[in-house]
């Protein structure tokens, strides 16, 4: 029989921080999987902070959301009713069809996952898109050797929190920052960073970095940009490497942002600035599954998951990556 299912749409192009009247809850009819098809029901769904771009009418790496539609990102479901010959009832699968309850799908792009090995959450976490882009921008771009001093900005995030500790199982020094005493307090006492400082309460970025970092920074993993960046590249030993994960600090900008006004130190230190997508090691994944079974299962790597119920908290949970809400992953469970 056919059911009924919520699912969150776009109503209007967000100008600045979002808001809940940019989305609003839709209810639809969803038919029973026909042939080749399955049905899935969402256990939970993920908001990141990229989506934040999608809602912007612009040319990207991934084309924008559509208005009145429903949104899209990552996701975790079981499947409730199948036709479809490598899907069975009780799977579960990891997709891209999230901001709703069910979905009909034919197969493509979904994932099966052991949800019995971790839990399904921690597929969209730290075992997921997170968790790679954490470990390849670190790993690959970054380098690190034992003895040298990492930086991660939004330290206790999704992102910031696996790199910090990936870095100290490397024998690095690690310093983080994130934007409350709360946080900055998980990071030493529970993730075992070095040293970590608030943001907000710092008189700089640059002079918090010099307390903390005598010597100067090898890596900076950058989430923020803005005056972190600007702090970061004063900072820098020769030979450095900035993975550019993000710039949370301006996504929700109305008008183009100054650039740090210390850039030429990149040409003094032969600093290595890099941008990346995680999907640009795909191809490459059982690596990090390897890496990242062996750490989770020894206890060696910890996560934290920030979860709001309900569809109609979507919203709420998405903007709450911008004004600092979570802690780890920001989730929503359906």
């Amino acid at each position: 029989m056919p059911i009924t299912s919520r699912e969150i749409h776009l109503v209007s192009r967000p100008v600045g921080l979002p808001t809940r009247e940019n989305f609003t809850v839709a209810t639809v009819e969803i038919a029973d999987p026909g042939a080749g098809q399955l049905l899935v029901k969402n256990l939970y769904m993920s908001v990141d902070p990229y989506m934040r771009g999608r809602m912007i009418d612009r040319k990207s790496y991934i084309p924008p959301f559509g208005l009145n539609e429903p949104l899209t990102g990552g996701c975790v479901g079981e499947v409730v009713a199948s036709n479809h010959a490598d899907f069975a009832v009780g799977d579960h699968v990891l997709g891209f069809d999230s901001w709703r309850e069910y979905y009909l799908s034919e197969g493509q792009g979904l994932h099966k996952v052991d949800g019995n090995m971790l839990p399904p959450s921690t597929y969209l976490g730290v075992a997921g898109m997170p968790g790679q882009t954490a470990y390849w921008g670190l790993l690959d771009i970054g380098q690190p050797k034992a003895g040298e001093t990492v930086f991660v900005s939004a330290a206790a995030g999704a992102v910031g929190s696996v790199v910090c500790q990936i870095a100290k199982l490397k024998g690095c020094t690690v310093i983080g920052s994130a934007g409350s005493d709360e946080k900055v307090a998980w990071l030493k006492d529970t993730l075992g960073v070095d040293q970590a400082f608030n943001y907000k309460t710092v008189d700089s970025i640059a002079s918090a970095l010099r307390t903390a970092a005598p010597k100067g920074i090898d890596i900076y993993f950058e989430n923020v940009g803005g005056d972190h960046l600007e702090g970061a590249l004063a900072n820098m030993r020769p030979n450095g490497r900035i993975p550019v994960c993000g710039m949370i600090a301006q996504y929700n900008a109305t008008a183009p942002v100054p650039g740090p006004t210390n850039l030429t130190s990149i040409i003094g230190n032969r600093l290595l600035l890099k941008g990346f997508i995680v999907s640009d090691y795909a191809a490459r994944s059982a690596e990090f599954y390897t890496d990242m079974a062996q750490w989770l299962g020894s206890g060696q790597l910890k996560y934290e998951e920030t979860v709001l119920d309900g569809i109609v908290s979507a919203p709420e949970a998405f903007i709450g990556l911008f004004t600092g809400a979570n802690m780890g992953k920001m989730l929503v469970k359906l």
